[in-house]
C-alpha cells in the first residue's frame, strides 16, 4: 500500500495521487458501484490562420464520417453509444492508415452531456467555442502521427468557421493525456471531482455550481464554460 501511494504521488502529485488510490479502493470494495472521478476542464487554442503540423499523406487520411460509413464498425465503443452520438448531432473525425482505422476525435457544438458522470457542459459562446471529447488512437499507431493528424483536421475545420477555442475535460489521473494536450498549448480552466456511490453522485467543483447532489441522474449539474479572451 505504501509503495502504491508513493508511486501515485510521484506520478500525479500529492492530492491527485491520494484521490486516485481512494477511487481505486472504493471500486474494489464496492465491486465497481462506487468510484471517484476527477477532471480538469481545459481550453485548447485553435490556430488562425490554420497551419498544418503534418504533411499530406496518401496512406494516412482523416475524414468526417456519419453512421453509414463502414469504418464505424471498427470503432472501439459499443454500437449503441456510437449511434446515440450521431443521433445527437455530434461530429466524428475518423483517421485511417492504409485504409485501416487508426483513431477518431469527436466534437459537439453548444453543449455536451457527459456520459461518464451525470453532468452537462454548456458553451457560453458556441460561435467561437466547441467541445471535443473521446480523442482515441489505436495502440499500434500511438507512436506515429495519427494524434497530430486528427488535430490538424479538427483545427482546419474549426478555423474555417471562426472557432477560437476547443474545450474539453481530461482526467486528472491520466498523465499521458495531460502531457499530450499540454504540447497543444491548453489553458487549464477548472477542476471537477465527482464521488459516485451507487445512484448517488456528489460533485465538488471550482466553478459554479461548486457543489451538486445528483440522485439516479436527476438534478445533474450544469457547468457553463464562459467566453474566453480572444486569441492574440
Amino acid at each position: 500500500m505504501i509503495k502504491s501511494l508513493k508511486s501515485a504521488i510521484s506520478h500525479l502529485g500529492l492530492c491527485n495521487g491520494a484521490l486516485y488510490l481512494l477511487g481505486r479502493a472504493m471500486e474494489a470494495v464496492s465491486g465497481g458501484r462506487c468510484y471517484l472521478i476527477r477532471y480538469y476542464l481545459v481550453a485548447q487554442p485553435v490556430p488562425n490562420p490554420f497551419v498544418p503540423v503534418c504533411r499530406p499523406s496518401e496512406n494516412d487520411r482523416v475524414l468526417e464520417v456519419d453512421r453509414q460509413n463502414p469504418i464505424v464498425e471498427a470503432f472501439p465503443r459499443p454500437n449503441a453509444v456510437i449511434q446515440a452520438r450521431f443521433e445527437k448531432g455530434l461530429v466524428c473525425l475518423a483517421a485511417t492508415s492504409k485504409q485501416t482505422f487508426s483513431g477518431f476525435l469527436w466534437f459537439a457544438r453548444g453543449a455536451y452531456d457527459e456520459d461518464e458522470v451525470h453532468c452537462r457542459f454548456v458553451l457560453a459562446n458556441p460561435d467561437t467555442m466547441v467541445w471535443d471529447f473521446d480523442v482515441y488512437v489505436e495502440p499500434q499507431f500511438r507512436l506515429g502521427r495519427t494524434f497530430a493528424r486528427l488535430w490538424d483536421a479538427a483545427n482546419e475545420q474549426f478555423s474555417s468557421i471562426g472557432i477560437q477555442w476547443s474545450v474539453s475535460r481530461i482526467s486528472a489521473f491520466n498523465q499521458q493525456s495531460l502531457q499530450s494536450h499540454q504540447r497543444l498549448g491548453i489553458r487549464r480552466l477548472d477542476t471537477l471531482t465527482f464521488v459516485c456511490l451507487g445512484g448517488l453522485q456528489i460533485g465538488f467543483m471550482s466553478c459554479s455550481p461548486y457543489l451538486s447532489i445528483c440522485t439516479n441522474g436527476l438534478n445533474r449539474p450544469i457547468v457553463v464554460i464562459d467566453s474566453l479572451d480572444p486569441l492574440k
